[in-house]
């Protein structure tokens, strides 16, 4: 039969805690020794641990793994802009027609291209983003900039000086895209290609 230690008188645990607090601040090793004890006496299990046997470790807490994200390369990032750059590419020429030395050309010439130019380009656009003018009114018409407009939808040209509302010309009404409907862009494909070289066999 194991015996039961004797029940402390209260000077006898004054001075125990005395020394442990004392203890416990000069000693990091009798402070993490006096931690696991501490900890099974706050849950009720301090019975459970035997006689004369050494406080078990403190369970090591390992801290989260932080997954890094992933990064893409540019083309991927930027692949819904490189494919709309290729579909005006393929209906209107768009990267032939800015690659192009125009000033070989006439001016009868260089607006002709424009024609096919504008045609495809149109198309594309209508096809894929809906505009819609930032200010309803006409080019020319007299227009009030309120206090605490938009400076991102409204820019300020000529005579700047004061405070809103400004009275002035609109001179270009703007656009602004109300929908956008980019096709995804598959993984097999590589949207930097934004035209095939053609061969034409004989």
């Amino acid at each position: 039969m194991t015996d039961q230690p004797a029940s402390l008188s209260f000077f006898a645990r004054f001075w125990l805690a005395w020394l442990c607090f004392w203890r416990c601040l000069v000693s990091r090793d009798f402070a993490q020794a006096v931690l696991p004890a501490s900890r099974a006496f706050d849950a009720g299990q301090l019975h459970q641990l035997p006689s004369g046997a050494p406080a078990p470790a403190p369970a090591k807490v390992e801290a989260p793994r932080v997954e890094k994200p992933v990064e893409l390369p540019p083309e991927r990032v930027h692949a819904s802009a490189l494919t709309l750059l290729g579909m005006l590419q393929r209906e209107g020429r768009l990267v032939d027609f800015l690659q192009e030395n125009v000033a070989a050309y006439s001016d009868a010439e260089v607006g002709a291209a424009s024609r096919t130019v504008h045609e495809g380009c149109r198309k594309v656009l209508g096809q894929y983003v809906s505009l819609q003018p930032v200010v309803p009114q006409s080019e020319g018409d007299a227009v009030t900039v309120p206090a605490g407009f938009d400076a991102q939808r409204i820019r300020l040209t000529g005579n700047v000086t004061g405070q809103p509302p400004h009275a002035g010309t609109l001179r270009h009404h703007g656009w602004v895209a109300t929908e956008v409907r980019f096709p995804t862009v598959s993984a097999a494909m590589d949207p930097r290609v934004l035209a095939p070289a053609e061969v034409d066999l004989a």
